[in-house]
């Protein structure tokens, strides 16, 4: 049976970025490596444009739609950083966007949405159906729906991050990936199994936003409530049904972490790296920095996203 994902796939959204997505670089830090017993390799898509891997995949699906589509329109669903990434590709593509986003986003990545262009449209995280309204938003209004992560174009542009890594830093025994609804992590799995299929391909969640971990162990899909923490981007409460479909074929385990050790992560990668991560961004760094992830020989690691307002920012690495 053929994947719904494949190597070719995503080198050939590695082609459709060539110029257009940054090719983010991969940072190595001596403190890092002798903390953790591990030659370190952190991938840098916080530097990504619109400052998150999302760009990847959201760019990888616009670029395939029809110039009659684009003139009628994009919509998304997003927590965030996926909808900046649609604002931005629908830009880059000549077409308009609109975005549907929860209440309680973090001002700074709606203000950078409407900055791409986009209209906004908001609805409540706890009590709506996001799937639900973004798909009655597209219809109603011509548009062609990109979701965050549950589209095989969107999975494949998210793995050229860690293709680029494999190329770029050469072969690595282990793989963490932030995991939120499972787009990166499914893309970045079928890149690093294809190319080294020994890897081990580890996820890494909030320890409230436990839900592919859940779902892995019980082979299925599990629901749990909207998780409250402060890493926004993976505040999923059940994993998508393709990327699930890729994830437990493909991801050895999930590494939980605390919000406590989400933000010393964040003030590692700022004082150490010069780095500024969101919460979400560095939930990886997090589980190889506390021990979650048992460190050997050479690890990858996605920095997936650096959308933090200094306010926020300040607020959480000064705990």
């Amino acid at each position: 049976m053929t994947p719904p994902v494949t190597l070719d796939d995503i080198r050939d959204a590695a082609a459709r970025l060539a110029g257009v997505a940054h090719r983010t670089p991969v940072v190595r830090s001596r403190t890092m490596d002798d903390l953790v017993g591990a030659e370190v390799l952190l991938k840098c898509e916080n530097l990504q444009r619109i400052g998150a891997f999302k760009f990847r995949g959201a760019y990888n699906a616009a670029s395939r739609l029809s110039p009659e589509q684009l003139a009628k329109g994009i919509a998304a669903y997003s927590s965030g950083n996926h909808a900046q990434a649609v604002a931005l590709a629908a830009r880059e593509l000549g077409s308009s966007a609109v975005i549907l986003v929860p209440e309680d986003t973090p001002q700074s990545k709606v203000d950078a949405t409407r900055g791409y262009g986009a209209e906004i449209v908001t609805y409540d995280r706890y009590t709506g159906d996001r799937v639900a309204l973004g798909e009655a938003l597209a219809a109603d209004r011509g548009l062609a729906l990109i979701p965050p992560y549950e589209h095989p174009h969107v999975i494949a542009g998210q793995g050229t991050a860690a293709l680029e890594l494999l190329e770029d830093a050469g072969p690595v025994d282990t793989l963490v990936v932030p995991v939120g609804g499972g787009g990166l992590i499914a893309g970045s799995s079928t890149a690093a199994k294809a190319l080294r299929p020994g890897i081990r391909v580890l996820g890494a969640e909030p320890e409230d936003g436990d839900d592919t971990k859940r779902s892995l162990e019980a082979g299925e899909r599990v629901s749990i409530p909207v998780p409250r923490t402060i890493a926004d981007g993976q505040a999923a409460s059940i994993p998508g049904e393709l990327t699930f479909s890729i994830n437990r074929e493909l991801v050895d385990d999930i590494a939980l972490v605390s919000d406590d050790a989400v933000r010393e992560a964040m003030r590692f990668a700022f004082e150490r790296l010069k780095l500024v991560l969101e919460p979400s961004g560095a939930t990886g760094l997090a589980a190889v920095l506390s021990g979650q992830v048992a460190a050997r020989g050479r690890v990858g690691v996605i920095l997936s996203g650096g959308n933090v307002s200094p306010e926020r920012f300040a607020e959480l690495i000064a705990r």
